[in-house]
């Protein structure tokens, strides 16, 4: 059986997107565990008293039923450089669990703080988050991400960003990449393109 998880975001007490979340999660449990009927997350959310001023990281995993929901305080990473690194076969679909796959990866980074995982000649994703490049006109995010994040979902529906394929070799069209998911807002994540690597 699959196990997977949705990290939501809670400030001062409010939760955070969670339409995207309730959809993914729902199309998850019924394409990977054969659950039909729908779940409201938030139904599951009893926030602690200590926990409802400030931003709250929010973790919920499961598999057919929630398993567990767990919170803590949100303590942003410092990114200032990005690796590229290329797997043709790896699969992040869904929000698995197991990110072993992932992190097998990142120990190619060689002292970058993350990485930009190509996947048969395109871009996809960071570690942890989409991309958002940024050219000074346009907001573009990669086309085939390996995961469909909720914060790329909503900016992609207010039109905020668009979606195109995006090759290394294009890299130089652009001034830096935002990197984005539920914890973190367009613009709160910033690397220039002259500090991604190859």
């Amino acid at each position: 059986m699959y196990r997977l998880f949705e990290t939501i975001k809670i400030i001062d007490g409010m939760i955070c997107n969670i339409g995207f979340h309730n959809a993914r999660f729902n199309h998850a449990r019924a394409a990977l565990c054969g659950c039909s009927e729908h779940t409201a997350l938030e139904d599951f959310i009893n926030l602690p008293p200590e926990y409802r001023k400030g931003v709250v990281k929010c973790k919920i995993v499961y598999s057919q039923d929630i398993e567990t929901v767990e919170y803590a305080r949100y303590e942003k990473r410092a990114i200032r450089s990005l690796r590229i690194v290329t797997d043709d076969e790896i699969d992040y679909s869904s929000k698995y669990y197991d990110r072993s796959g992932i992190d097998k990866l990142m120990g190619s980074r060689n002292g970058c703080d993350d990485i930009i995982i190509v996947k048969n000649g395109v871009m996809t994703d960071s570690s942890f988050s989409n991309l958002v490049f940024d050219d000074g006109k346009n907001l573009l995010t990669p086309a085939t991400p390996l995961l469909q994040g909720t914060m790329r979902a909503q900016l992609l529906s207010e039109g905020i960003i668009a979606a195109e394929e995006i090759r290394p070799k294009d890299l130089k069209l652009f001034q830096s990449v935002y990197l984005v998911n539920a914890m973190l807002d367009l613009y709160e994540c910033k690397v220039g393109i002259g500090s991604i690597r190859r």
